[in-house]
């Protein structure tokens, strides 16, 4: 039993070293985050100051009407993100019918090693049976809040969405935006 035990740590170590390899790999680099799923835990954790985790939560819901991934219809939102997890857009599709997002649950913020603003806070989403935070464009982040490594790529997302059917939005989805062309009618009102 006890040379199980020694090959199971070894196994894991050497997966976590091929993870790290391969993240290196692909020249991913990692920045810290503050990842909350309230103002309230953003305050409790003690990284940001309370006007930091305020005016971080206000710009995510702000950016949130542009950048959560908006469908056609409130099932094809609910396919991705369960019952009762969407919300009407605030934005139209081209044809004037109503377009549906996924609630928001949770930001993210940071700040550099000087400690000046890092890059713009986001939203955060996640979809059932998946436990990662993913951004507006489907990049994942985090599964745990508080202050985490993230991936670079997932701090620049700038892009607007566009309107889809059903965008297999989480561990199965793929990257999707307004850079994506044929994924269904662009909003307007943005």
């Amino acid at each position: 039993m006890r040379v199980t035990m020694k090959r199971s740590r070894y196994v894991a170590l050497l997966a976590m070293g091929a993870s790290a390899l391969a993240l290196s790999a692909c020249g991913e680099s990692e920045t810290p985050a503050g990842v909350y799923t309230s103002v309230d835990q953003c305050i409790a954790d003690k990284q940001f100051t309370d006007a930091e985790c305020r005016k971080a939560f206000d710009t995510a819901k702000e950016e949130h009407k542009k950048v959560a991934p908006k469908y056609a219809s409130k099932a094809d939102c609910e396919a991705d993100f369960g019952a009762g997890k969407c919300e009407e857009s605030p934005y139209r599709t081209t044809s004037g019918t109503s377009t549906f997002m996924p609630l928001l649950v949770g930001y993210m913020l940071g700040r550099t090693l000087s400690g000046q603003p890092g890059f713009a806070p986001q939203p955060l989403y996640r979809t059932p049976g998946d436990s990662t935070f993913r951004t507006g464009d489907n990049r994942p982040v985090t599964s745990k809040t508080g202050l985490q490594s993230v991936p670079q790529s997932a701090t620049t997302s700038a892009f607007k969405s566009s309107t889809t059917t059903r965008g297999g939005f989480g561990r199965n989805g793929a990257v999707y935006g307004s850079t994506s062309p044929g994924r269904g009618a662009t909003t307007s009102g943005s």
